[in-house]
């Protein structure tokens, strides 16, 4: 048997497509290395949202190049979103590599690596194909009691920076019946929470029969019998219903955890992004969730130094950070992408800048996450059991449905458990407590 080594960057879509694609091999008789230096076949499922994770790739790369010298049956394919997005450049740049496989390709990867073992040379599979889902069989995960559903695949939604909707094609989503089968086959094997995986999951149904959206989904998977928790990502402004925030409200299996990306609080910049919304209509969504789902948690996504913002534009979004007051954001320092509007746009906001903006939001961010965490101390708070903490092996920790991280001491046992935690301290990024009998 040959074994396989696959290393996944970028987003949860990702690690999702890199759990079914070892689920296909595992399937054909491949099995999984221990280490990628005992792989006959390394694979890198690649991201390509951002410069940085191409180059954390392209390191890669060089490095391996060695042990294909030393070892040229070893088999090096390259997956996912850079792959797409640059097809036969990666073989130019790096002749070692056997394989670049797009992002609608997965499902065949078993059949790709059987044509190279007999032809030898460069396979590059590149294609539009709407592919929607495909045959499963999950290889071991770490947390067997969590795990991630793609519900749909690709965007419509062409905001100017976003090299996504060119790397994984138009919008498409599977159905709900084949979504729940499986949701029920996972909660058969163990699972206890389900993430609902889209790049825009507010559009959910769009190409399918009238009627179908998100909130449908969200109470056709809630009634799956064994199934705690159910969360989703991610949800963009222009296109998040009322609806959806009433199934939130409704169904106590939803967690009250909403991922909802603002990336600016300035409309002149938002407009340049073409985002489809306004920072007072964003304000206005946040409003309407916390009346309906009072304990909801919200976090968000920025990008700061898009070409053109200016001080008071940084001074906009730092204004909608406050008033909204998330629980956590991601903030990211804006990168030109080839291929989108933005690129074409002259990036005169220079890097220093950029790096120092980045800080300030985080600062504001570490601040307000502090401020409102201290809010939990002496509250008794559900927590699905993860694992071991990284940082001391002797505590535990998991996450409360607001998706807030807890660590606490407690045995080894009860990983995969829903258990009760008292909040003692905080910090802005996490919360600890003692285990409640």
């Amino acid at each position: 048997m040959k074994s396989v080594f696959l290393t996944t960057f970028g987003c949860q879509m990702n690690k999702a497509d890199s759990e079914l694609s070892l689920g296909l091999l595992l399937e054909r008789g491949y099995r999984l290395a221990g280490d990628e230096s005992a792989a006959d076949v390394v694979l890198f499922n690649t991201c390509s949202v951002r410069q940085r994770a191409e180059d954390r790739v392209y390191s890669r790369l060089s490095q391996l190049k060695a042990r294909k010298t030393r070892r040229p049956d070893l088999v090096i394919g390259v997956l996912g979103c850079v792959a797409q997005k640059e097809g036969e450049e990666i073989f130019r740049r790096y002749p070692h590599v056997d394989m670049v496989c797009g992002t609608r390709m997965f499902d065949k990867l078993p059949e790709l690596l059987e044509r190279l073992g007999s032809n030898g040379g460069h396979l590059l599979a590149v294609s539009d194909e709407k592919v929607v889902s495909y045959p499963r069989r999950r290889p071991p995960r770490e947390n067997p009691h969590q795990a991630y559903i793609t519900v749909m695949r690709g965007c419509d939604n062409y905001c100017s920076y976003c090299i996504v909707p060119h790397v994984r094609g138009p919008e498409i989503s599977r159905t709900v019946e084949e979504i729940v089968e499986e949701a029920q086959s996972l909660v058969n094997e163990g699972c206890k929470e389900i993430t609902l995986l889209g790049q825009n999951i507010n559009t959910y149904g769009k190409t399918l029969e009238k009627g179908t959206n998100l909130a449908t989904l969200l109470r056709a998977v809630s009634k799956v019998e064994g199934l705690e928790r159910i969360r989703f990502v991610t949800s963009h402004p222009k296109d998040m219903t009322i609806e959806v925030l009433e199934a939130m409200a409704e169904l106590p299996r939803v967690c009250k955890h909403l991922h909802m990306p603002a990336q600016s609080g300035s409309d002149r910049i938002l407009e340049g992004m073409e985002r489809g919304h306004t920072a007072q209509h964003y304000l206005e969504l946040i409003r309407l969730a916390r009346k309906l789902v009072p304990d909801i948690a919200i976090a968000s996504d920025f990008i700061v130094g898009f070409p053109g913002e200016t001080e008071e534009d940084f001074e906009a979004t730092v204004r909608l950070m406050e008033a909204a007051r998330f629980q956590n954001s991601y903030v990211f320092k804006y990168s030109p992408r080839p291929g989108t509007k933005a690129s074409e746009l002259l990036d005169n906001v220079p890097l220093e800048l950029k790096k120092e903006r980045n800080q300030r939001l985080l600062d504001v961010q570490s601040h307000i996450s502090l401020e409102e965490n201290k809010k939990r101390v002496g509250q008794i708070v559900e927590v699905l059991v993860e694992g071991p903490s990284k940082s001391n092996k002797k505590r535990l920790t998991g996450r409360t449905p607001q998706n807030q991280i807890v660590v606490f001491e407690g045995p080894s046992t009860i990983k995969g458990e829903l258990v009760k935690v008292k909040i003692e301290e905080v910090t802005s990024l996490t919360l600890f407590g003692r285990l409640v009998a």
